[in-house]
């Protein structure tokens, strides 16, 4: 993006009529990125969406840029094709807990095992929206659904301990009804060098109503969500005066001025630390919910090593193209 190039989010709005069901966080996600996009100095031909399949993969008909509405469970795999034929390009992973954790888990844990540089959105309603209410890999025990009506019986993956178990650099967690919050961590998972994952807790106005306002509602959110930004202490609560602290091998919520509790007694985030043990232990809590970046730690992309190993191989060999090769003699052993 040249300087005489600054874009707004009418820029990176198609003209497409944008058809999701009213009261859906999808518009408010589509929102968030379509403010993010013109924060993140990419020029408008350099911004890829792909997606795969359910509501939240009409998402490319909706950013005025490129991008590919491809098969279920297999956007990871066509964005990875993407971003290696042209590593210049900002490449984004569109898709649904059914989308990727289900059909898709194959490529979903594998592309964060790689370690490309693109960013993943995953919306997470723990329900499939667009075929009409079946329990999906993130549905409750005990939850109703189409295909449950007597209750869900399979245990429910966590997208976040998924992600860090298959070495996940970022991870970062959201709720749908939080643009502002929204818009900055879409522009910071462009920033970073790696596979950048950001669960968005998206509510399902049709068929999941209201699955995550106990963290979500803004009436309780300030006690029930601990938001974490790096090097801060983990402070939450209406009055900013509850933290968290470790005991022994759990992570505990503490009351400020309470047993001579200080900020200085609080744990402080730090996003960057390699080792995941801590980064797990904030997926898994429940109160509060842990949101924003969770993990933020950088290490060689697929790309960069692809290209280390290239180079090494080229420099060691005598011949530079397959037509070397070829006219070398009359016999050639490749070892």
């Amino acid at each position: 993006m040249t300087e005489a190039t600054k874009y707004t989010f009418k820029d990176f709005a198609s003209d497409q009529e944008v058809r999701w069901c009213p009261g859906c966080d999808d518009y408010v996600i589509l929102r968030a990125m379509q403010k993010a996009l013109p924060e993140m100095g990419v020029k408008k031909e350099d911004v890829v969406f792909i997606s795969g399949i359910g509501c939240s993969s009409r998402f490319p008909y909706y950013i005025d840029s490129y991008g590919m509405h491809s098969i279920h469970g297999r956007a990871p795999a066509i964005a990875s094709g993407v971003k290696l034929a042209n590593p210049d390009l900002s490449v984004w992973v569109i898709t649904g807990d059914g989308d990727s954790l289900a059909i898709g888990g194959n490529h979903f844990i594998h592309v964060l095992r790689r370690n490309l540089n693109l960013n993943i959105i995953l919306f997470n309603n723990e329900i499939y929206g667009l075929t009409k209410g079946q329990f999906s890999p993130t549905s409750l025990i005990g939850q109703k659904t189409k295909t449950s009506p007597y209750g869900n019986t399979q245990p429910p993956f966590s997208p976040g301990e998924l992600g860090i178990g298959a070495q996940a650099r970022f991870f970062a967690r959201i709720g749908g009804n939080t643009p502002k919050e929204m818009t900055q961590l879409f522009i910071e998972a462009e920033k970073f060098q790696g596979t950048s994952l950001i669960e968005v807790l998206q509510n399902c106005v049709i068929f999941n109503d209201g699955c995550f306002t106990k963290y979500t509602d803004k009436a309780v959110r300030p006690d029930k969500q601990i938001h974490l930004e790096h090097n801060k202490p983990m402070l939450f609560g209406k009055d900013r005066d509850k933290g968290l602290v470790l005991n022994g091998l759990k992570l505990e919520v503490v009351t400020l001025g309470e047993n001579g509790i200080t900020e200085s007694d609080l744990l402080v985030h730090d996003a960057k630390e390699p080792d995941p043990t801590l980064h797990s232990m904030l997926v898994r809590l429940d109160y509060p919910l842990a949101t924003g970046i969770i993990r933020a730690v950088e290490e060689l992309t697929f790309e960069a090593r692809e290209d280390a190993l290239t180079k090494e191989v080229s420099a060691n060999s005598k011949f530079n193209k397959v037509d070397d090769l070829f006219f070398s003699g009359e016999t050639y052993q490749v070892k």
